[in-house]
C-alpha cells in the first residue's frame, strides 16, 4: 500500500514538470529563432550598405541573411536584384518568386518577377506578375508595374489593354517612369489602333520632354509616319 501511496503522490507531479520541460524546449527554440531572425537583419543591413561600392560583398551579406532566415523577404528581393543585373534570370525569379509567397502584398517584388519573366520571352506569365502587383492598393509605385503590364499586353497585341496601363500609368504624380518614355509607348500603341490625332499628341510631348534624346528620336521617326 505504501507504495501505492507513493506513486500516487508522484504522479501528480510528473505531468506538470513534464509540461514545463516542453515549454522551455518550446522558449528556447523561439529564442533561437528570433536569435537567428535578427543575425539576419544584421547580414541584410550590411548587404545594402555594401550594395553601392562592392556589389560582391553585398551579394555575400544577402546570401547569408537568407540562408539564417529565409522568410527575409527583403533580403531575397535585393538577392534578386543583383541576381538578375548578372544576367542570372532563373535565380533571380527564384528569389522574387520566394519573395512573392512570403507577403502577397509584396508588389515590388511581383512587379520585378514581370521583369525577369518578360526578359525570358515568358509573357502570359509577366502579364499575371503585373496585374498581381496592382492588386495591392498601397504600392507606392503602381505606375512601374502598369508600364510593364502596358508592355508586355502590346507585344502580345492587347493593344486596348495597353492604352489603359500607359494612361493609367501617366496619372501616377509623382512619377517614377520618365513621361517621355511612357508618352512614346503610350504614342506607338494609339498608331497601333489607328488613333493618328492622340498618336501625333503624345508622340509630340515625347520631342518636348526630351529634346535631343534618344525617345525623341524614336518619336519622330514614328510621326513620319503619320498622315500630316
Amino acid at each position: 500500500m505504501q507504495n501505492l501511496f507513493a506513486s500516487s503522490i508522484v504522479r501528480p507531479f510528473a505531468r506538470p514538470l513534464l509540461v514545463l520541460a516542453l515549454l522551455i524546449g518550446w522558449l528556447s527554440g523561439c529564442a533561437t529563432s528570433e536569435g537567428l531572425a535578427q543575425k539576419s537583419k544584421g547580414y541584410y543591413q550590411e548587404g545594402v550598405a555594401s550594395l553601392e561600392h562592392d556589389q560582391q560583398k553585398a551579394f555575400v551579406s544577402f546570401q547569408k541573411a537568407v540562408k539564417l532566415d529565409p522568410s527575409n523577404k527583403e533580403a531575397r528581393y535585393v538577392l534578386g536584384h543583383i541576381l538578375a543585373l548578372q544576367g542570372k534570370l532563373p535565380q533571380a525569379e527564384e528569389e522574387f518568386g520566394a519573395a512573392a509567397k512570403l507577403d502577397e502584398n509584396y508588389s515590388e517584388a511581383y512587379t520585378y518577377l514581370g521583369q525577369v519573366l518578360e526578359k525570358q520571352g515568358r509573357w502570359t506569365e509577366a502579364i499575371a506578375a503585373f496585374r498581381q502587383a496592382l492588386t495591392n492598393p498601397l504600392y507606392a509605385t503602381p505606375d512601374l508595374a502598369r508600364f510593364h503590364l502596358g508592355r508586355s499586353l502590346a507585344h502580345e497585341s492587347d493593344y486596348e489593354g495597353a492604352m489603359e496601363a500607359f494612361e493609367d500609368a501617366l496619372v501616377v504624380n509623382p512619377p517614377n517612369v520618365p513621361p517621355a518614355l511612357l508618352h512614346l509607348e503610350l504614342g506607338r500603341v494609339y498608331y497601333k489602333l489607328g488613333f493618328e490625332r492622340r498618336s501625333r499628341e503624345s508622340l509630340t510631348k515625347v520631342t518636348t520632354l526630351d529634346k535631343g534624346g534618344e525617345y525623341a528620336a524614336a518619336a519622330k521617326e514614328l510621326l513620319t509616319r503619320l498622315k500630316p
